[in-house]
């Protein structure tokens, strides 16, 4: 998202002072993260992205014309030059780590045990390790030692 749109005053923000309430009021519908999870593997097109997440294609106009407005999209004409691309911006790319936290904590949740499913490999080949952020001292973090810090 754009600086000058993310710092202004909105009065749709559903928690304006809360990082978390200003992010899922972008992108926490499904729809919206299925879209950025596929641009991060390789979708472009309108049709590619239909394909893959089976969305209606009034719902995925909706998603992709969102996207862009809020600058986690770019449009651009595709090589052909025939038609329209889709490609993630350096805010798109950010939410790697986001749609990253969501997959492994599906891994572990979201499946029986011995239950088949998709795997995030790195270009190797080799499955990406859990994701365990860590204070500036190397101490593991969750939320028995962290709160939060609202402005005054």
């Amino acid at each position: 998202m754009p600086r000058s749109t993310a710092s202004a005053p909105n009065s749709e923000w559903t928690d304006p002072d809360c990082p978390v309430a200003r992010t899922l009021d972008l992108v926490g519908d499904r729809w919206s993260l299925l879209v950025v999870r596929d641009a991060m593997d390789g979708a472009r097109s309108f049709t590619e992205f239909r394909r893959r997440t089976g969305i209606a294609r009034n719902i995925l106009t909706d998603r992709l014309r969102k996207l862009t407005a809020h600058g986690l999209l770019a449009q651009r004409t595709a090589p052909s030059g025939r038609r329209q691309e889709y490609v993630l911006t350096d805010a798109g790319r950010d939410l790697f780590a986001v749609i990253l936290t969501l997959r492994q904590w599906g891994e572990r949740h979201a499946f029986s045990p011995g239950e088949a499913h998709s795997t995030l490999v790195d270009r190797h080949g080799t499955p990406v390790p859990a994701v365990a952020p860590a204070g500036a001292d190397g101490t593991l973090l969750d939320a028995d030692s962290t709160h939060v810090q609202r402005p005054l």
